[in-house]
């Protein structure tokens, strides 16, 4: 046999062999996602995620979820806080709140709050926070000025709001003064108690917005702005085609959260007008307080906070689908 021949012949058997040989298996997705290594460490990642969340449920589950049940419950029960057992008695709280007279002006009185001071912070808080961001003079003294009302507690505002518009010696006499008219009576009288409170209410809640908008406001695209300005916009057109629908995802965050807010003020009212003349300036948180800590009716208190409940889950239901809607329609 030939030297040439001899690698021929060599590699017969080696050819064969790698012919007979199994195809090696290549492990698919689903045979990864079965291995027990894959599984040992879904378990352990879902071990540590439910130990990090573990402590911020039980405080949410414990300080809100439950808190609100338990009002719920209450509700259907008569109770003064002196008797040992609560008496049933159904859906009576509710009927009887639902017929009183004076609840429609109380919850008119919590809807004009709570929708003016949401409007007019947010109309305020878009313009001043427009104003600062065009860099002028003074900004970071005027954002310290315009913040510092969100950090006096309630208490500290409706004292101050309560001297200013005294009508004998506070800024509101000297105001009118001006025009040659004299100052009315504004936590004393019906007419003007709630004005007193919401104006008060918005000048706590403007600093906030408007630091909000102010940020908010500087993290726009500058191209967009820079394009729409050779396009010949400027002033009130960029404002109201550009700035508005950009910020719209924010100004959706500070409605809600400043309904709520609004719809759960006490302190103001209770430094300001005590929620009187009457009912004249009495809101539903402060009804649940009076109910419940100076008539000692806890089952109407929970019914007024429960409706209360329901007005907000309601409103902020009908937020989210015109949101949503908004930016479907993008």
């Amino acid at each position: 046999m030939s030297p040439s021949t001899t690698p021929h012949a060599g590699s017969a058997p080696t050819a064969t062999a790698a012919a007979a040989a199994p195809a090696r298996h290549v492990p698919t997705r689903e045979d990864r996602r079965r291995s027990p290594q894959r599984r040992r460490r879904v378990r352990r990642d879902a071990i540590l995620f439910f130990a990090l969340i573990a402590p911020n449920f039980l405080a949410i589950l414990v300080f809100s979820y439950y808190p609100a049940l338990y009002n719920i419950g209450l509700s259907f029960f008569d109770w003064d806080f002196v008797a040992p057992v609560p008496e049933f008695v159904g859906l009576s709280n509710y009927l009887e709140l639902l017929t009183d007279p004076g609840f429609g002006e109380v919850l008119l009185n919590t809807l004009i709050f709570s929708g003016a001071s949401v409007v007019v912070s947010i109309a305020g808080g878009l313009l001043l926070g427009s104003l600062m961001a065009t860099k002028v003079p003074l900004t970071g003294f005027a954002q310290t000025m315009a913040f510092a009302p969100h950090m006096l507690p309630g208490a500290a505002v409706g004292t101050l709001w309560l001297f200013m518009f005294d009508p004998n010696y506070g800024l509101s006499r000297w105001l009118f003064s001006q025009i040659g008219l004299a100052s009315p009576d504004w936590t004393t009288t019906s007419d003007w108690s709630l004005a007193a409170i919401t104006i008060a209410y918005t000048w706590q809640r403007l600093g906030f917005v408007t630091v909000i908008c102010y940020t908010a406001i500087l993290d726009l695209p500058k191209d967009l702005y820079e394009a729409a300005a050779l396009d010949g916009a400027h002033g009130w057109q960029l404002f109201r085609h550009m700035t508005l629908p950009l910020l719209s995802p924010i100004t959706f965050f500070l409605s809600i959260t400043g309904i709520i807010s609004a719809a759960q003020a006490f302190d103001i009212i209770s430094i300001m007008t005590n929620g009187g003349p009457g009912t004249s300036s009495s809101t539903l948180s402060w009804m649940v307080y009076e109910e419940a800590f100076k008539n000692f009716d806890i089952g109407a208190a929970s019914s007024a906070a429960t409706i209360l409940l329901i007005i907000l889950l309601v409103v902020t239901w009908m937020q989210v689908r015109a949101g949503d809607k908004k930016v479907s329609y993008a």
